[in-house]
C-alpha cells in the first residue's frame, strides 16, 4: 500500500520569499492587523510616548494586535502568547516577527482597561458602517464569569463566626488538654497548636475588621472586589457579573460592564449608555425580572426609552385571583383605591419605610378601609386580622407602566433570550471563557472581558459581511486610517514610518481577494 510521503527534513529547500506570502489573502489576522491600524492609539488612552534613552517598548499596536489575535483564536494566557509569537507564522507575520515576554503581555492588559474598553466601542462604529446595528431593539442581561478566587477564601460575618466560634472551642479543649498534660514533649506539642490556632483567630479578626470598616457583606482575599454569586440552580461560585447590551439586528453587543453586583441597579445605567451609543431614544430595551427594580424603571422613563421588564411573581395573591392587586382599581386624583366589592381603600398620607438603610430600601403608603370587617368576600380576598391592606411603593406607578407596556407586546418580549444568549453561548460554551483570567479586582477583569467581547464583535463582523462587503470593509478601515494619517502626522516618529503606511496600505486594499473565507 502506498502512502503520501512527506520532504527529507536534510533535505535543502525554497521557501517563499516573505512572510506574506505564507498568509492566505483571506486569512482574519489581515482584518486584524488593518483594525488595529485603523485606530487613534493615543486618543484612546495607549501610551505612545516614552522617554528617549534606554530599552525601546513595544507599541502598543503591536501587544492590541497580539491580544486581539489571541482573544479570537481561545489564547488568553500571557505565556501562551509569549510562546506562540516564536512558532505561529501568523502572529509572525502580524507582529513583525517580534517577540514580546509574557511580564510585557501581561502588563499590557492590565494597565489598559479603559482603553481596551474604548477598542471594543471601535467595534460597535465598525458594525454600524456596515448597517449591522438595527439601533430599534436591544437587550440586556448578564452573566456570572468565575473569578481567582475559592469559596475558601471568600468570608462573610456569619462565616467568620463560624470559624472563630470553632477556634474557641478548640482552644478550650487544648487548655484542658493541658491540665493533663505530663512531660515538657506534651505540652509543648500543645502550645504549637494554640499559637496556630490563636494566630488563625487573629487574621479572623482582621478580617470582621475590614467588613465593618468597608460596609461590605462580604470579603474575598485573593482578588479582593470578587462576590460570591449564584451562577445557576443555586449553585455558587466567587465570580464577577457582567453586565451586556446586545442589539438585536445581528446579536452584536453594543456594551458591557463588569460589576461585582446583582442586576437590581443595574438597568438605568445601561439604558443611559445604550442611549449614547445609539445616540437616540427611538429604541424599546427588554430585560428580565433581575431588572424589575422602581428606580431603575423611573430612569428608563424619565429617559422616554420604552422598557419591558419581565414582572417577577407577587410575593402573596389573594385566596381568589378575582380579588389579587391588579384588580383594584387607583384613583390617582384623588389617592385612593376603589376594591372590586366597590369600597374605597383610603390612606392617612403618611409615607412608611420598608428595608431602610440598605440598597433596596423603599418608601410606601397603606390603604385600607373599615368596611373589610363586615364584607360578605373577605375570605376570597384576605386572610389577615386586620382585613385587606394594601402598599403603594412610591414607584407604583412606573411599575404600573411596565406591565402595561408587556401585555401589550407579550410576543416582543419572549424574543429576549435568544437575543442575549448568542453572544453569551460563543463566549462561554463554544471558546471557553467562562471565568475571569486576571486577579487584583474589577478593573483587570474589565479588561479581560473587554478582550473577549472585542473578539466576539470582530468575528461576528466577519462573519456577516461576508462575500459581498469584503471590499467595503477594507475600503471603511483604509479610510479611517489614511484620515488619521492626515491628521497624526505629528504623532509618529519619523515621517519614514508615513510614507511606509502610505504606501503599503494601497497594496493591501488592491491585492485582497473578493471571495474571503472566515471560520466561524
Amino acid at each position: 500500500m502506498r502512502f503520501i510521503e512527506g520532504k527529507d527534513r536534510k533535505q535543502s529547500s525554497l521557501f517563499p520569499v516573505s512572510l506574506d506570502d505564507t498568509i492566505e489573502q483571506e486569512n482574519e489576522v489581515r482584518a486584524v492587523d488593518i483594525f488595529v491600524d485603523s485606530l487613534d492609539l493615543e486618543h484612546m488612552g495607549f501610551r505612545v510616548h516614552f522617554p528617549e534613552g534606554g530599552r525601546p517598548a513595544y507599541h502598543p499596536g503591536v501587544l492590541l494586535k497580539l491580544f486581539i489575535y489571541g482573544y479570537m483564536n481561545r489564547l488568553r494566557s500571557s505565556r501562551m502568547l509569549e510562546r506562540e509569537c516564536k512558532r505561529n507564522i501568523e502572529l509572525m507575520w502580524l507582529l513583525g516577527q517580534l517577540s514580546p515576554d509574557h511580564n510585557t503581555i501581561a502588563n499590557f492588559r492590565k494597565d489598559n482597561p479603559e482603553a481596551i474598553k474604548k477598542v471594543f466601542r471601535a467595534t460597535v462604529v465598525l458594525a454600524k458602517n456596515f448597517n449591522l446595528i438595527g439601533g430599534k431593539l436591544i437587550a440586556g442581561d448578564s452573566t456570572k464569569l468565575r473569578a481567582q478566587n475559592s469559596k475558601k477564601n471568600n468570608f462573610n460575618k456569619k462565616k467568620i463566626d463560624r470559624h472563630l466560634q470553632y477556634i474557641e472551642n478548640k482552644l478550650q479543649e487544648y487548655n484542658k488538654a493541658l491540665e493533663n498534660a505530663d512531660g515538657t514533649l506534651a505540652k509543648e506539642s500543645i502550645h504549637k497548636e494554640m499559637d496556630k490556632h490563636n494566630k488563625r483567630k487573629n487574621n479572623y479578626h482582621r478580617l470582621q475588621n475590614q467588613l465593618d470598616q468597608t460596609k461590605e457583606e462580604q470579603i474575598s482575599t485573593s482578588d479582593p472586589e470578587s462576590r460570591h454569586m449564584v451562577l445557576r440552580n443555586n449553585i455558587t461560585e466567587v465570580a464577577y457579573n457582567v453586565q451586556s447590551t446586545v442589539d438585536a439586528e445581528h446579536c452584536i453587543p453594543i456594551d458591557y460592564e463588569v460589576t461585582n453586583r446583582n442586576d437590581s441597579k443595574a438597568m438605568g445605567a445601561m439604558v443611559r449608555r445604550a442611549k449614547a451609543i445609539l445616540g437616540s431614544t427611538d429604541f424599546t430595551a427588554l430585560f428580565d425580572k433581575g431588572y424589575h427594580t422602581g428606580s431603575e424603571l423611573e430612569i428608563a422613563q424619565k429617559l422616554k426609552i420604552k422598557t419591558l421588564v419581565a414582572i417577577p411573581a407577587p410575593a402573596s395573591n389573594a385566596p381568589d385571583p378575582k380579588y389579587n392587586i391588579q384588580n383594584f382599581i387607583y384613583d390617582q386624583q384623588e389617592d385612593h383605591y376603589t376594591c372590586p366589592e366597590q369600597h374605597l381603600l383610603k390612606t392617612n398620607g403618611n409615607y412608611y419605610t420598608n428595608h431602610r438603610g440598605k440598597s433596596n430600601e423603599s418608601k410606601f403608603k397603606q390603604y385600607k378601609t373599615k368596611a373589610c370587617k363586615g364584607c360578605p368576600v373577605r375570605e376570597f380576598c384576605t386572610t389577615a386580622i386586620n382585613g385587606r391592606i394594601l402598599a403603594r411603593n412610591i414607584f407604583t406607578a412606573v411599575y404600573e407602566e411596565n406591565r402595561r407596556n408587556m401585555e401589550a407586546d407579550p410576543e416582543l418580549y419572549r424574543q429576549r433570550q435568544a437575543i442575549v444568549e448568542h453572544p453569551f453561548g460563543t463566549m462561554k460554551r463554544q471558546w471557553g471563557f467562562d471565568h475571569i483570567l486576571s486577579k487584583k479586582g474589577k478593573k483587570r477583569a474589565s479588561a479581560d472581558v473587554g478582550f473577549i467581547f472585542i473578539a466576539y464583535n470582530l468575528k461576528r463582523i466577519l462573519n456577516l459581511i461576508g462575500e459581498k462587503d469584503w471590499d467595503k470593509l477594507l475600503k471603511t478601515i483604509h479610510s479611517y486610517f489614511t484620515t488619521w494619517l492626515c491628521s497624526h502626522r505629528s504623532i509618529l516618529r519619523t515621517k519614514r514610518h508615513v510614507d511606509i503606511a502610505e504606501y503599503i496600505l494601497p497594496i493591501i486594499l488592491k491585492t485582497f481577494p473578493k471571495k474571503p473565507y472566515f471560520s466561524p
